[in-house]
């Protein structure tokens, strides 16, 4: 039954017909969305990228024609030469972009048949993921997902304009590297020509960029495949995609300008938005003390208020042995919520528990006064200097954590977010964009006993720390900054270590030898020796920004052929056993069962 496209070329997309065509013939060409037969007379939905139209069989096209047309089922692929015509009063689509109008059939032709889908080809479906992700091909062909890889399409361009416009040049890195000991697991590449050895994907381009400044590209981009055998969340991929930027001669505000310039133009262009720059900027150090995140939603604000001025010589053990350790005693105030049960506010406790606290002690305040157990460890002049510091009011819930910083931050911070999404406080058409800045260089791995970078162990220290590094490595602040949008990391940068006497002190404070340094980044030491511009820039995730800008609840939605979160590709059954003949030309034995 299939016939083909000789003789035919289809003259426009079906969802950019208008009454304009009106008594014009046009060829469209798609796929069947819906079938209906009224009385003798046939109507389908014609779906391509751009939409649909409604297109007309009736019996005055032939005998034979006609009942090829009955034949017609769902996701059958036709092409379908006809007039446009307006639509009968009464019979028009307002829910249709093309509903004023129709295509009367002069001839078609049926270009591939099609079984009946695992599922309909409509938004808003009540199925499975896993069978959206097996049958992709299908799943991309709702308009929801169209639209998505639509987006990313022109952000993409916008990006790529804007940054040729400031004169940045489009650079290609290698794909295949050596692997580096920072960071994530890479995922390895064994050689065939190099017995033993692998080749890893890179996790970014970093060193490759940088090297391109020491080479005098000046101003480099590029829209980077990168790689990171790491466990998955709702916003990561094994393999991801960043716009990767890098530019010499600059400070930290020429990247930060540069950075808010571009995506101030995304918003406008896409939605006409008006982003106002500079964007607010708060320091890593105020962010974790106001809000318990490194990248703050700040569309709301419930912020955490540290109390332990107040409660140092109360009598509840619990606070005050915290603040003797050198602990924290915080707490938000969850507004209106007093109402809450025992068993919500056990909830509460159980989900703050999962972020390392012990406890959640609570006020509740109704209008005779504060209402809780831990009340009588407390008198009256310090319960009220703790709903005042914490601006309570009757019909108010006070929770509080006690526990050293990272665990305060951590369960609070979660907690805060966690309420904001029961109460709905997130105006989800908000854009809130900031800047965290003033990293810690180096965060100290309690388990490795080690120093280890906060960001990577290219980033540079800002300038009159550096005499802290061998000192009080802990106190020194890192030339670092993240973009944070809706309370997600969706990008970050730096200003670069650019001598080699400072990436030495890197090397050492993360206990690399002079060896090991040499072995791993020995090219980019020696590059250092040839003359270095001062550099910096910065990588923004594509993934997550279109995430956000479709208003999706995952990546996946935003990737054309995505992995699940146990890193498997479901479609083409990735990753899958290969050949013993392969493994041995790779010099290569598993030690896994053939049956797994």
């Amino acid at each position: 039954m299939n016939e083909t496209m000789e003789g035919l070329k289809r003259s426009i997309y079906c969802g950019l017909l208008t009454d304009e065509y009106e008594g014009r013939q046009v060829t469209l060409t798609g796929w069947v969305n819906r079938r209906r037969d009224h009385g003798g007379v046939i109507f389908v939905d014609l779906r391509d990228r751009e939409g649909l139209v409604q297109v007309v069989f009736a019996p005055e096209m032939g005998e034979e024609l006609f009942a090829k047309a009955e034949s017609v089922r769902n996701e059958y692929v036709l092409a379908v030469c006809g007039k446009v015509r307006k639509r009968p009063e009464g019979t028009v689509n307002p829910n249709m972009a093309t509903g004023d109008i129709e295509v009367m059939v002069g001839d078609f032709r049926v270009l591939s048949t099609a079984k009946t889908p695992p599922f309909y080809i409509e938004d808003e479906i009540d199925v499975d993921e896993m069978v959206r992700l097996k049958y992709r091909y299908l799943d991309l062909r709702r308009p929801q997902m169209q639209k998505s890889l639509f987006l990313r399409h022109r952000v993409v361009k916008c990006m790529r304009d804007f940054l040729a416009e400031q004169g940045f040049i489009d650079i290609e890195t290698p794909v295949l590297i050596n692997s580096t000991p920072e960071g994530a697991r890479d995922y390895l590449v064994p050689s065939r020509l190099h017995e033993g050895k692998f080749y890893a994907l890179p996790q970014s381009p970093q060193i490759f960029k940088q090297l391109l400044m020491v080479a005098g590209m000046d101003r480099y981009y590029q829209i980077a495949r990168c790689f990171r055998d790491e466990d998955l969340r709702a916003d990561r991929q094994p393999e991801f995609t960043q716009l990767d930027v890098e530019m010499s001669f600059v400070s930290r505000d020429d990247v930060l300008t540069t950075t808010e310039e571009m995506i101030a133009r995304l918003y406008s262009q896409e939605f006409g938005y008006e982003i106002k720059t500079p964007l607010p900027r708060l320091s890593y150090q105020e962010a974790m003390d106001r809000f318990g995140s490194d990248k703050p939603d700040l569309r709301f604000g419930m912020e955490l208020i540290n109390i332990a001025e107040e409660v140092k010589d109360s009598d509840f053990k619990v606070f005050r042995q915290v603040i003797e350790r050198g602990g924290n005693v915080k707490g938000i105030n969850a507004k209106g919520c007093a109402g809450y049960s025992r068993k919500e506010i056990d909830d509460l406790t159980k989900f703050a528990g999962i972020y390392g606290a012990k406890g959640l002690a609570y006020f509740v305040i109704t209008a005779e006064g504060v209402k809780a157990p831990i009340t009588k460890f407390f008198t009256p002049e310090q319960v009220e200097g703790i709903v005042k510091k914490m601006q309570g009011e009757p019909g108010d819930l006070l929770l509080f954590v006690a526990d050293e910083p990272s665990v305060v931050a951590a369960s609070l911070g979660h907690l805060r977010l966690e309420l904001a999404k029961q109460l709905n406080l997130v105006d989800k058409n908000e854009i809130n964009l900031l800047w965290v800045v003033d990293f810690p260089l180096l965060e100290y791995d309690a388990e490795e006993k080690r120093w280890s970078a906060m960001h990577h162990p290219f980033t540079s220290p800002v300038e009159e720390d550096l005499a802290l590094m061998e000192s009080d490595p802990g106190r020194v602040r890192a030339c670092a900054y993240d973009l944070v949008l809706n309370g997600v990391e969706i990008g970050g940068g730096s200003i670069r270590i650019h001598r080699r006497e400072v990436q030495e002190k890197m090397f050492n404070n993360l206990g690399l030898s002079q060896e090991e340094a040499q072995e791993k980044f020995g090219y980019l030491l020696d590059a250092f020796q040839y003359g270095v511009p001062p550099h910096g820039g910065i990588a923004l995730g594509i993934d997550r920004l279109i995430m956000l800008m479709a208003k999706r609840e995952t990546i996946r939605d935003v990737i054309a052929f995505p992995k699940t979160q146990s890193a498997m590709d479901l479609m083409c059954q990735a990753p899958s056993k290969v050949e013993a003949k392969q493994l041995r030309e790779l010099h290569i034995k598993t030690t896994s069962s053939p049956s797994k």
